[in-house]
């Protein structure tokens, strides 16, 4: 019979949203103002450089064009869509239109990947929305259509890379591959930013000391976990780790930045932590019909 994968397994994937959700604290406090895109590219670009100098292992074959396409998805579009919902919407209507990614990667999952869609992704997934607003949506929230669309839009654009790269695993080691994909991502970022934003401001110690965090811990070592849990774990309950990031965001800000956390955030916080658990119990109860494949010489 089937078991629930190995605690350590979930708790090091776990380790990669709860690194995310530094990113507004640090970003916020640490880092010059208005250069969302700027960040997001000196996030990416340099972490991929590092671990393609660290491999000295480029794509071959079809993985030059997958490669290309994972890493827009998952990095290069999710972070420049991340941003615009995030200029265009307060906080908590974006996080909570991410917080539905979850559900759509496990319908995803289930058409691409035969991974069963459970009554248990559901539950979680209703929880999980419901717990996200609770924690983060205030009185000003205000609906721009455009935020709106780039909310929904990020959130499909990572839900789609979560499930290929299961689907199309990895031909190689997997610092390698998340390589590939910084870079990618990175590539994407730096023009757009260039050109939206002009030219980078001058940098302190302070803001490289928090650009390194971000990009060495809060991308480079959060992504590779990511990866590796994507590989090791049914994508279906996997993404329900990531509601751990505004968790950490809303705790940060009340530890360091002195804010406030009121019943109704505690609420939302329980339900958020009911989301993340109650898919990672499916595996006690059977798993997929069929696996995805370890590596990428599985599938033509």
């Amino acid at each position: 019979m089937p078991t629930s994968p190995p605690r350590g397994t979930v708790l090091a994937a776990a380790l990669a949203p709860i690194g995310w959700g530094s990113t507004y604290l640090v970003t916020t406090e640490l880092l010059p103002p208005g250069r969302p895109l700027l960040v997001a590219a000196l996030r990416a670009l340099p972490a991929g450089l590092l671990l393609l100098a660290w491999t000295r292992t480029l794509p071959s074959g079809s993985w030059w064009w997958r490669a290309v396409v994972l890493g827009t998805l998952n990095i290069g579009a999710f972070f420049a869509l991340l941003f615009v919902a995030a200029y265009r919407l307060p906080g908590g209507v974006a996080a909570t239109a991410g917080a539905i990614q979850p559900v759509v990667v496990a319908g995803l999952a289930a058409v691409l990947l035969g991974e069963r869609f459970r009554r248990r992704t559901a539950v979680a997934g209703v929880a999980g929305v419901t717990g996200v607003a609770l924690l983060v949506l205030g009185p000003e929230a205000a609906l721009d259509p455009i935020g709106v669309l780039a909310a929904l839009g990020g959130t499909l654009s990572m839900a789609v890379g979560v499930v290929l790269t299961k689907r199309w695993g990895r031909p190689v080691g997997l610092l390698a591959v998340t390589g590939w994909q910084l870079t990618t991502g990175g590539l994407v970022l730096l023009p757009l930013a260039l050109v939206v934003e002009g030219t980078p401001p001058a940098y302190s110690v302070v803001n490289l000391a928090a650009t390194a965090w971000l990009t060495l811990i809060g991308t480079g070592a959060a992504y590779a976990l990511w990866f590796r849990g994507i590989e090791r774990l049914p994508v279906s309950s996997l993404t329900f780790l990531g509601l751990l990031s505004p968790i950490v965001a809303t705790l940060l800000g009340w530890v360091v930045l002195d804010q406030t956390l009121t019943a109704v955030q505690l609420l939302g916080a329980a339900l958020v932590v009911f989301a993340v658990v109650h898919p990672q119990l499916a595996g006690r109860h059977g798993t997929s019909p069929r696996a995805a494949p370890a590596t990428a010489s599985a599938r033509s």
